[in-house]
């Protein structure tokens, strides 16, 4: 055991964390030159096309040091705040922990998030200044940063670039000699964290631990504790760039499990393992079920695809399984899903990995959260995840809401333009604290339903692309919401309802109306188009009729003969107009997401 290390990488979203973890592989000749590519572990082409780890990693590596052989197992952690909570159990799995900061950028909200998750887990911290080949790099300025952040030396800090490889065996070496190894009983009942899974098609599910005490044998039976389901251990090894099986797997090491799952939700990440004839007391502290917190329903274009849509979407989620839908319907869409996602960037993947995956196409509603709403003479609160699941507002008491606590840091210059974004979106400040002269962490807390629409977007453009930002929930408050309807030809659009802060509403519905009325393609008939709230109608634009000139062969003669046409033509259009259908083209469902822009 004192020749193990466990570490993970915290850093922000391209800060070149795969970049480097592809040069610890190579230097330690876990991977060959000649299977080398760029992100190795990153094994998903949208992982790679838009240069994010989406699925957490574990890699084991072995390494020689003045004459020892040392193991050092490696778990890649995703940077994007979605998947904090997957972040958070791949901490719990380690000892140590390489800070990396992009040198030309500086510190960023995400590694300051995820590094006050590794400080709660005790881990040793090793900063890494990375990029320093560009000719952008600040390294005096962002040692400053670092040392002012986590407190430690300036020759602790390990310059390097994962690009031309500087500074890696300087790495290696510090992983080695200031990570504590592992601590633990190798005869005491087995102890075993989850902390991630992968679903093989031919194998079931895969999950990946790390031992906390005692040893699991090939053949064991072991149980899963939230569970309580027990299975056979049929194959156990370690995570090399392959499986690499082994007949035992000990206290403190990092490896896999195959017992023929076939069902993603019996294996939950932060679940402990155990055996069933020798049960360990406890569990492993920091479970929790993965709660989704933007929802949204997903249809397909043609009804008749809601089949195979369902197919899909079940073998998603065994790759996925924070993933949560259930099937609902729709008088504008027909019948699809209502989909459950950790955030926006996870909603966007999986609907991306709906198109490439499996050749389906869907229409994506607005996204929105789900709020509380208690009623008068009830004392039970109903979960509300769809406006239209909204009981009569006449029997509601009051309606809660999910709030966050969000970070932003910034460069100064733009603080008055964040901070006017932030109170738009009825935020409250909370704190402003100066990281260094030019740099600024403002602290807000604002209701999540404000930032599902298009917050992110509009701080990026604000901020000029220098703010990050980075969030996490606390808890329901009480609001003043209402149900904005709307309303096409006087039918009731149910995709486009959504619940709204009262102040918000008029100029929501007006701005949802405009937006509608220019991407509706004109009818043969007059095309009211309304906003409403109950029965009261808030705004309204009408898209006008496209009118053939009946008149055009009366050239001459009577008047009567003109009017007697435009009569007829006026029933015509009040009874296609009855009868007639509005098609809502995709393009509208996404436009009300970016009304602002």
């Amino acid at each position: 055991m004192k020749n193990i290390r466990n570490f993970c990488i915290i850093a922000h979203i391209d800060h070149g964390k795969s970049t480097l973890a592809d040069r610890l592989l190579q230097t330690t000749g876990t991977i060959s030159d000649r299977d080398m590519k760029d992100q190795a572990l990153d094994d998903m082409d949208l992982e790679r096309e838009r240069g994010i780890t989406i699925k957490s990693h574990a890699i084991q590596m072995n390494y020689k040091h003045e004459g020892e052989d040392y193991i050092l197992n490696l778990i890649d952690t995703p940077g994007h705040v979605d998947f904090s909570y997957e972040v958070s159990r791949s901490i719990a799995a380690c000892e140590g922990a390489l800070l990396i900061v992009d040198a030309s950028q500086g510190i960023e909200a995400q590694t300051i998030s995820n590094l006050y998750l590794a400080l709660e887990h005790d881990l040793e911290i090793i900063p890494i200044l990375n990029k320093m080949d560009l000719p952008g790099a600040m390294p005096e300025e962002v040692k400053d940063q670092i040392i002012e952040l986590i407190g430690c030396k300036d020759e602790d800090i390990i310059p390097a670039s994962g690009k031309t490889g500087l500074g890696v065996e300087n790495i290696l070496e510090a992983i080695v000699n200031r990570i504590k190894p592992p601590e633990g009983d190798p005869e005491a009942p087995l102890q075993a964290m989850i902390f991630d899974s992968v679903y093989n098609s031919f194998r079931g599910i895969i999950a990946y631990y790390r031992i906390l005490n005692g040893k699991l044998r090939k053949g064991d039976q072991v149980k899963y504790m939230s569970t309580d389901e027990s299975y056979f251990a049929d194959e156990i090894g370690v995570l090399k760039m392959d499986l690499d099986p082994q007949k035992e797997v000990s206290t403190g090491d990092v490896g896999y499990l195959i017992s023929g799952i076939k069902d993603a939700k019996e294996v939950k990440v932060g679940d402990t393992l155990t055996h069933v004839k020798r049960p360990c007391d406890e569990a492993v502290q920091g479970f929790e079920d993965v709660k989704p917190m933007v929802f949204a329903g997903i249809y397909p274009v043609d009804t008749d695809d809601f089949e195979e849509l369902r197919n899909s979407m079940e073998k998603l989620q065994l790759n996925d399984a924070s993933l949560v839908f259930e099937p609902e319907s729709s008088a504008a869409l027909g019948f699809g899903f209502r989909c459950g996602f950790l955030g926006m960037l996870h909603m966007e993947i999986i609907q991306e990995r709906l198109e490439r995956e499996f050749n389906m196409m869907v229409i994506t509603t607005v996204p929105n959260v789900s709020y509380f709403a208690y009623l008068k003479k009830d004392t039970e609160k109903t979960i509300v995840n769809n406006p239209s699941e909204l009981p009569d507002p006449s029997k509601v008491d009051y309606i809660e809401e999910p709030f966050i606590k969000a970070q932003v840091i910034t460069k100064s210059n733009y603080v008055g333009a964040i901070m006017t974004l932030c109170i738009e979106k009825r935020g409250e400040l909370t704190n402003q604290v100066y990281l260094t002269q030019d740099r600024v962490e403002i602290t807000f807390e604002m209701p999540l339903a404000e930032i599902v629409f298009d917050f992110y977007d509009r701080l990026k453009s604000v901020s000029k692309g220098y703010a990050s930002f980075d969030y996490f929930p606390i808890g329901y408050k009480r609001s003043d919401l209402i149900k904005l309807d709307l309303m096409l030809n006087a039918e009731q659009v149910d995709a486009l309802s959504a619940l709204v802060h009262r102040s918000n509403a008029f100029d929501l519905g007006k701005k949802i109306c405009l937006k509608l009325k220019e991407l509706i393609p004109r009818q043969q008939f007059e095309i009211p188009v309304q906003a409403a709230i109950g029965s009261k109608i808030i705004a309204r634009e009408t898209i006008k009729a496209l009118r053939k000139d009946v008149t055009a062969k009366c050239y001459g003669g009577d008047i009567t003969r003109k009017r007697k046409l435009l009569e007829k033509q006026k029933q015509g259009k009040k009874r296609m107009r009855q009868v007639g259908r509005v098609e809502i083209p995709q393009e509208a469902f996404l436009a009300v997401l970016k009304l602002d822009s």
